[in-house]
């Protein structure tokens, strides 16, 4: 018996990529913060690079391309030059940071930056609480940044952590992270308002409702675009409304939520 016909694979062209993040909304001069799911992307000629390559293309050379670049790696001193990034970002922002003129943030807390205000964005000290207004995802929300969800969803979605910094909310669970001192090593404890962001996806319903999400394809992978500063508005609205909204409810049995809850008072 012969074997079934493979359906051909779609390979997408990086000329074809700038075409739909242009349909998408994306445009010269912006500043671009993406967080992307490089499976989701599907094949690239030329690779994940060719992708990182259409991005910059997008937003030209008056723009700014910026991802997530932490280390998720508490116990070991940042070094911008070789520390990897947190496996969790995904292989998009690990070939990023160490890309051809991406400047990176000098604290575990990083992003890594590419274009004309790359160095505005990761630049400063450890900023405590992690995603305030004094981060880099705090500064791109100051530039009127875009978010780019790239096959994936607002769980992905770091301004969401600015908008409850700036809501004020009332949890907070412990953290620490490791950094070098005047000659010796130092760890640094702090309280971030951290859950397992599941509920992030109430974004979508927020802003669809108010046609201030753009929504696509780019390559095989399902694109979000939003600017930061709407993003947030969102969120503070429905975190003065209930400054749990993001939390799942104690029957829900979700461990991350519930130890967010028991830090309240």
């Amino acid at each position: 018996m012969s074997e079934p016909a493979a359906f051909p694979t779609t390979v997408a062209t990086p000329e074809g990529i700038v075409g739909q993040l242009r349909a998408l909304g994306v445009m010269p001069g912006d500043v671009l913060l993406v967080h992307a799911s490089l499976r989701s992307v599907g094949p690239v000629a030329g690779g994940a690079a060719a992708l990182i390559g259409a991005l910059q293309e997008a937003v030209g050379r008056s723009g700014t391309v910026a991802m997530p670049s932490w280390t998720g790696d508490d116990d070991r001193v940042f070094d911008p030059a070789t520390t990897p990034s947190a496996p969790d970002l995904g292989a998009l922002a690990r070939l990023f940071w160490q890309s051809e003129g991406v400047q990176r943030s000098d604290h575990p807390f990083a992003f890594a930056a590419a274009g004309r205000h790359a160095r505005e964005i990761v630049r400063g000290p450890l900023p405590l609480p992690p995603h305030g207004p004094d981060s880099p995802v705090g500064r791109i929300h100051a530039l009127d940044g875009q978010v780019l969800l790239l096959g994936v969803g607002h769980d992905a979605n770091t301004t969401l952590h600015l908008a409850e910094v700036m809501a004020g909310v009332p949890y907070g669970v412990p953290g620490y992270c490791t950094v070098a001192g005047a000659g010796h090593v130092v760890r640094v404890r702090y309280r971030e308002n951290d859950h397992c962001c599941q509920r992030f996806a109430l974004a979508d319903e927020w802003l669809r409702e108010s046609g201030r999400q753009r929504e696509g394809p780019v390559g095989q992978a399902h694109a979000r675009l939003m600017r930061a500063r709407h993003l947030v508005e969102a969120a503070m609205t429905a975190l003065a409304d209930d400054p749990l909204v993001f939390l799942h409810p104690p029957s829900a049995d979700c461990e991350e939520c519930d130890a967010a809850r028991r830090s309240i008072g």
